[in-house]
């Protein structure tokens, strides 16, 4: 009779817990036109990292209105900021991004053409900020109704891009409390990180020379582009012998003014990217020799600025198991008649897979890294505090990020239904967390064996202040 009656408890807390979260999943799916407009405000900001400043400030009304406690400017970023609710133990931290990606100005339709902007949302970060906010609020009006303890935080987190904005909130120690961070990232299907992503490390070489007549006396001059195209030519040959998953990418920034005069100054900027940031680093370091072989070759001199740089993501299967069930109970979404044409034309584009459309609708068996297999300082915090995160269908099934039909999609009704899958998985899992304290217990377990007994976090940037002037 006790275990009968043992076993009806047991069944109608799951019950009760499981009406809990479908109202919790419920009101966020009400309030999808007033984060979708809360999106495509940000869409049309379109502001570069550490620039975000409407962005960043429109997010953090937001969470302020709905109850959060604001501190902004933290870690020495004008539109970095924590929104706080509650006390005590658990603290489970979501993360929100909110940069564009210079350039790529585009217009929500399915052919390519330009808003006449200077940066567009192609890695769909205005959804990002938006959808953990969204998860946010509501995991936040939950505890408030229900009495639950802990603490439920946002990280406003700017300059992703290239600018390892959350490295420098690391190094500030803004995430040391927490027990688990969530995250997100559009994507073009709906599924949960199992894996890791590339360390990178990025800065802009900068060559002095002399200036001179380019034909009336170019044996006085000594030219900074010269050195700027040995080095690249360097680099380029470098490429043969690192390993075959090492990405080196550069372009050239500045390479004079005008051709009938030597240039005095060039500035070419390099990114560096492999799964393992030791290889990051030693590839760096040749490429920072090459620099030097070009200055001594062409006469000219070198000054380096190290703009970014992050860590690979430390993988947390326990957290990604979870994530993923939260994930399979919201599920996917369909396009309508609408959206489908959309798809259908803008599938069509050069750059597109040819992917089904319908898989918007479903869930996929875990993927390494659902924003592509980039780069992100989501990884350095994932080395300080065990973190989750998956991508959802944000854009047409088959698009890449950083393209000008991310952007596109990113701007319509697709972009906000994937949005919403996101929001509802992240504050299922937080909800989960919350509930289950053994579950964060397992998931710090996992990790304190990943990052080994020995590791101590040293970012890979060093100790320069935040770049905040990186996209000028």
């Amino acid at each position: 009779m006790k275990k009968i009656l043992l076993f009806a408890l047991v069944s109608l807390q799951a019950f009760a817990q499981d009406a809990d979260k479908k109202k919790v999943l419920a009101r966020i799916q009400q309030q999808e036109s007033h984060y979708s407009a809360i999106a495509q405000k940000i869409w049309n900001f379109a502001e570069v990292g550490y620039k975000e400043k409407q962005s960043s400030a429109l997010l953090q009304e937001t969470l302020k209105q709905a109850g959060f406690t604001i501190e902004t400017g933290v870690a020495g970023i004008p539109t970095a900021f924590v929104a706080t609710y509650g006390q005590g133990k658990p603290v489970i931290g979501i993360m929100a991004e909110y940069d564009a990606l210079p350039g790529l100005s585009q217009d929500s339709i399915p052919t390519k053409r330009s808003l006449g902007g200077a940066s567009g949302h192609a890695c769909g970060h205005h959804l990002f900020g938006t959808g953990s906010s969204a998860a946010a609020i509501a995991v936040k009006e939950w505890l408030k109704e229900t009495g639950g303890k802990g603490t439920i935080k946002l990280y406003g987190c700017p300059a992703e891009e290239g600018g390892s904005g959350k490295v420098y909130m690391v190094r500030e120690g803004l995430f040391n409390d927490a027990d688990v961070m969530l995250h997100w990232h559009p994507s073009d299907a709906n599924s949960v990180s199992t894996g890791s992503s590339l360390a990178n490390k990025t800065g802009k070489f900068r060559f002095y020379g002399l200036s001179s007549h380019a034909a009336a006396s170019p044996e006085r001059g000594r030219s900074a582009l010269d050195a700027v195209e040995a080095m690249d030519f360097m680099a380029n040959m470098m490429r043969e012998h690192v390993p075959s998953s090492t990405r080196i990418h550069y372009v050239i920034t500045n390479g004079g003014k005008a051709p009938n005069i030597v240039p005095d100054y060039a500035e070419v900027y390099y990114y560096v990217r492999s799964p393992q940031r030791d290889i990051v680093m030693d590839v760096w370091n040749r490429l920072e020799k090459a620099a030097e072989g070009a200055a001594l070759g062409t006469g000219t001199r070198y000054e380096l600025e190290v703009i970014g740089g992050v860590y690979e993501i430390l993988p947390n299967e326990k957290l990604a198991a979870l994530m993923n069930s939260n994930l399979q109970t919201v599920g996917g979404y369909t396009l309508n008649p609408t959206e489908l044409a959309f798809a259908k034309q803008i599938q069509q584009t050069p750059g597109m897979l040819q992917t089904d459309l319908a898989s918007t609708s479903s869930v996929v068996p875990g993927r390494p890294d659902p924003s592509g297999g980039g780069s992100t300082d989501v990884g350095d915090v994932s080395w300080v505090v065990p973190t989750i995160g998956l991508g959802t269908a944000t854009w047409v099934p088959g698009t890449t990020a950083h393209s000008w039909q991310a952007v596109a999609a990113g701007g319509t009704s697709i972009g906000k239904k994937g949005m919403m899958v996101a929001a509802k998985t992240i504050a299922g899992t937080a909800m989960d967390l919350f509930k289950n304290p053994a579950l964060i217990d397992a998931a710090k377990a996992e990790w304190s064996k990943r990052k080994g007994a020995e590791f101590k976090y040293k970012a890979l940037l060093g100790d320069r202040k935040p770049a905040l002037n990186y996209r000028d």
